[in-house]
Parts: C-alpha cells; sequence; structure tokens
C-alpha cells in the first residue's frame, strides 16, 4: 500500500514556524512556505512570496478581526500581512496545528490566534500545545478538549509563538514522530 504524500504549510518564521518546517523536511514531507515582499523569514522552503492581489484574497477587516479576537491591533496595516499569509496557510491546511497559549476566554494569544479562528470557522480540525500547562488541545464540540493529536490530513499547516519553548519544541517533534515513524 503507498502512503499519500503529505503536504506542509507553513509562514516561515523563527520559532515554532521553523520547527515544524524542520520536522516536515525530517520527515519528506512536501513544504510550501507562504510570505510577503520584505518578511524576514527563518525557513524559506519552496518559498511563495504572495502577490498584493493574492495578500488581498485573505483580507478581513480589522475590526472583525478584533472583534473575533476580543483585542485590538496596533500597528494595523503590518499585522494585516501576517493575517493574510495565515489565510492562505491555514485555506491550504486540512489540519491546523499551533504553538501558544489559550487564553480564558478560548482564544489564542497573539497573532497564533488568527490562524486557530480561521481553522474553527473553516471547519479544520484544530489543535493547540498550550505552552504554560505544557498540554495539546483540540477544539472539539465548542471547547478545548485534552488530546493527543496525530496529523491525519493530506495537507495541514504549522505556526506559533516566535518564543518556542523546549517543551513546545518537544511537541512538534513527538506530533511528527506519532504521526509518521513506523
Amino acid at each position: 500500500m503507498t502512503q499519500v504524500k503529505k503536504h506542509f504549510f507553513s509562514g516561515g518564521l523563527k520559532g515554532a514556524e521553523a520547527a515544524f518546517g524542520e520536522q516536515a523536511e525530517k520527515y519528506g514531507i512536501v513544504e510550501t512556505t507562504y510570505a510577503f515582499e520584505g518578511q524576514t523569514l527563518s525557513r524559506e522552503m519552496n518559498l511563495e512570496i504572495l502577490s498584493e492581489e493574492t495578500l488581498r484574497k485573505g483580507d478581513v477587516s480589522m475590526e472583525i478581526v478584533s472583534a473575533r479576537m476580543g483585542r485590538r491591533y496596533a500597528q494595523a496595516d503590518k499585522i494585516r500581512k501576517v493575517f493574510q499569509v495565515l489565510f492562505h496557510m491555514v485555506n491550504k491546511g486540512c489540519q491546523v496545528f499551533a504553538i501558544g497559549w489559550i487564553q480564558d476566554d478560548n482564544t489564542v494569544k497573539g497573532g497564533t490566534g488568527w490562524a486557530v479562528e480561521l481553522g474553527k470557522f473553516f471547519n479544520r480540525p484544530v489543535s493547540v500545545f498550550d505552552q504554560e500547562k505544557s498540554q495539546w488541545y483540540t477544539w472539539k464540540e465548542n471547547r478545548w478538549a485534552l488530546d493527543t493529536p496525530v496529523i491525519t490530513q493530506t495537507t495541514f499547516c504549522g505556526t506559533g509563538t516566535r518564543n518556542l519553548s523546549d517543551q513546545g519544541k518537544a511537541a512538534i517533534e513527538e506530533l511528527f514522530k506519532r504521526s509518521f515513524a513506523s
């Protein structure tokens, strides 16, 4: 039986995205990195610089983002492009993995939270490793449930904090090992 080839989508930023990419490479998974012109990246595997026109396809009102996330963003123009890249990652990835911190309002801290919210909105399986609790959670029945996720979809994306802890890095390594080591 032939294993279906997997495809990983990322933003190539330092921290969690770079660690996800390193594991994808280790396991022979095709990786595509989305970015915008002028963005500083840690990984550039199959780099696709998204044009202004393509970025706009992932545009959403910052008022909607602020309302959904329950917070305001000071540098709206800069964060808008990051959110647009996240849209393209989640749109291509049928499963979403993130490393960060789940907050009391069930959102995830920082820009990572927008990828998680998009994953929920698109009805994708979404799993977050909470670095404070050192535990994976998956969004099920409108709440976070403790879980030990596995990569099951043909396409998936990984994102998260730039401040990746040793536990977060180990969680990514264990996720790939659980999913692909035979």
